[in-house]
C-alpha cells in the first residue's frame, strides 16, 4: 500500500516541516472528520478525544486538529498533557469514535507527530488510515454552522487514567515500603506516573517531572537511563522506573544500578504470568534478543517475531490470540491489561511480580541469559538486491552454521537510510563482532 503521510506509528515530522504545520494539521482533522461521519452515519455526531505530550508544538496541532474536526462535524474533547496509552484507554472508556495523540514519542521537541486510535483503543486499521489520506486530497470546506463539531476540555482525564492504571495492579497487593525514583521525562506522564506508584503506597522521589515545552527527553527518560541510576544510587531507592516522553514504553533499573530492558521485563511479566494462567504464546521482534527466546522455549512458550514495532507486535498477537509481547526498547503489550502498549501498567505488572513472590528483580529473571548483540551498519547503493548478494549469503551460512544453536543472524535494510544493519547474537561479544565483521566484509 503507498502512503504519503502515515508511516508505521501516524504522522511524525519536525515542526515546521512538510507535515507538522497548523495547515496540514487542520486539513488532516478535517480528513479524519470527514471519514468518520460517514462511518459514523445514523449513529449522531461522532466525538474525538485529543490527547498530547508537553512539546511547545504541542497547543498549535490541537487548535489545527481542533478546527479540522469541527469543521468537519465532530465533537472535540481535549484532554491536555497525558499519555498516550491514556487517549486508548479514554477513548475506549468514552465510548468515542476515535482517538487522537499529538506527540513524538522519544523524539526531540522541535519534531512532532500525530496518531490515531479507533474507537475500540487500538491503533487505526490500515484501511481506514488509506481513507484519511484519500480524503486529504478533497478541498478542505466545511459544514454548515448548525451541523459544526462543538469542543471542550476535560478536566479528569488525568484523574480518570490514574485509576485506571491501578486498577491492572492485583489488589491483594500494594508498593508499600518501596521507595522508587520515577523519571517521567519531562514528558506527558509527568503529573500522572508519580501519583500512581504513590497511591499504591510507594514512596516516590520525581525527576522529569518540571516540561518547559523544549526539554522533553531532554537527558531525562528511558533515553538516558544513566541520569536515572545515579538518582537511584543517591536516594537509596529499591527501583527507577524510566519512561519516554509519551510514556508508551518503560525501563526498570534495580538498586544496584542494574538496567533492565525490554526483553527482560517482558521474560519478568511472562514468568508471573505463567504461574497464574497458562502463556499460550509470546510475540517479540526482529531485534527480541536470541536469550529470550531461548529461556522462553525452556519454559515450553511458543515464541514468535513481528516486524520491528509495538504495531506489528500487536498485530500478530491478535492474529494468534495472545496476550504477552513486546520490544526490547521497552514497548509491553499486555491485553489482558491493556488494549495497547503502557509503560505505567507494564511497571506495574513488573513490580506486581515481585511483590507476589518476594523477590528482587535479579533472581527473578536469573533464568534469563542475554546474549550479546553486535550490530554494524553498512552502506548500500539505492536498488542494490542485497538479498542475492551471493558473497554475503555465503557468509551468512557460514556464520549461522558456526553458531548454530548458540547465536542468531539478522540482516535487514534499514527504513530511514540507504544502509544494511547487519547484527549477530553469540555466547560472547567477542564471536559477535567477529561475526558480524565477516558479514560486512563479504559486501567488499
Amino acid at each position: 500500500m503507498n502512503r504519503k503521510y502515515f508511516g508505521t506509528d501516524g504522522v511524525r515530522g519536525e515542526v515546521g516541516g512538510r507535515v507538522m504545520n497548523p495547515q496540514f494539521a487542520m486539513r488532516l482533522g478535517y480528513a479524519a472528520g470527514r471519514v468518520l461521519v460517514k462511518n459514523h452515519e445514523g449513529k449522531g455526531r461522532p466525538a474525538v478525544l485529543i490527547g498530547k505530550d508537553t512539546r511547545i508544538s504541542g497547543y498549535m496541532l490541537e487548535s489545527a486538529m481542533e478546527a479540522g474536526f469541527a469543521s468537519a462535524g465532530v465533537d472535540v474533547l481535549l484532554a491536555g498533557p497525558v499519555p498516550t496509552p491514556a487517549v486508548a484507554y479514554l477513548t475506549r472508556a468514552w465510548r468515542l469514535a476515535a482517538g487522537v495523540v499529538i506527540s513524538a514519542s522519544h523524539n526531540p521537541y522541535f519534531d512532532n507527530g500525530i496518531k490515531f486510535f479507533s474507537a475500540n483503543g487500538n491503533k487505526l486499521p490500515d484501511e481506514v488510515e488509506l481513507m484519511i489520506e484519500a480524503a486529504m486530497d478533497e478541498p478542505l470546506d466545511c459544514v454548515s454552522s448548525d451541523n459544526l463539531g462543538r469542543a471542550r476540555r476535560i478536566d479528569d482525564a488525568a484523574g480518570r487514567y490514574i485509576e485506571f492504571c491501578k486498577g491492572t495492579f492485583g489488589s491483594d497487593l500494594d508498593l508499600s515500603g518501596l521507595a522508587l525514583v520515577v523519571d517521567a521525562a519531562n514528558g506527558a506522564a509527568y503529573h500522572i506516573a508519580p501519583h500512581v506508584f504513590r497511591e499504591l503506597g510507594a514512596l516516590v522521589h520525581p525527576i522529569g517531572v518540571s516540561p518547559n515545552g523544549f526539554n522533553i527527553n531532554d537527558g531525562v527518560g528511558a533515553l538516558h537511563p544513566e541520569n536515572l541510576a545515579q538518582a537511584v544510587r543517591e536516594k537509596g531507592a529499591d527501583f527507577g522506573i524510566a519512561l519516554d516522553g509519551d510514556a508508551d514504553r518503560v525501563f526498570i533499573i534495580d538498586h544496584e544500578g542494574r538496567l533492565y530492558n525490554g526483553d527482560e521485563l517482558l521474560f519478568a511479566v511472562v514468568r508471573e504470568r505463567m504461574m497464574r494462567v497458562p502463556v499460550a504464546g509470546v510475540v517479540g521482534t526482529l531485534m527480541t534478543n536470541f536469550g529470550l527466546e531461548r529461556a522462553l522455549s525452556t519454559l515450553q512458550i511458543p515464541f514468535e517475531r513481528a516486524k520491528v514495532g509495538d504495531r506489528y507486535v500487536l498485530e500478530l498477537l491478535k492474529a494468534r490470540g495472545w496476550v504477552l509481547g513486546g520490544e526490547s526498547s521497552g514497548h509491553l503489550l499486555c491485553l489482558d491489561c491493556h488494549s495497547t502498549g503502557d509503560g505505567i501498567v507494564a511497571a506495574l505488572q513488573v513490580l506486581a511480580a515481585l511483590r507476589r513472590h518476594r523477590s528482587s528483580m535479579a533472581e527473578w529473571v536469573k533464568d534469563l541469559t542475554m546474549l550479546p548483540q553486535v550490530m554494524i551498519n553498512v552502506p548500500i547503493a539505492a536498488g542494490v538486491d542485497w538479498q542475492s548478494h551471493a558473497g554475503l549469503q555465503q557468509a551468512k551460512a557460514q556464520v549461522q552454521a558456526q553458531l548454530g544453536q548458540f547465536g542468531r543472524v539478522l540482516i535487514r535494510a534499514s527504513g530511514t537510510e540507504p544502509k544494511l544493519r547487519l547484527m549477530v547474537e553469540a555466547e560472547s561479544e567477542a564471536v559477535a563482532l567477529a561475526c558480524t565483521q565477516k558479514l560486512a566484509d563479504s559486501l567488499g
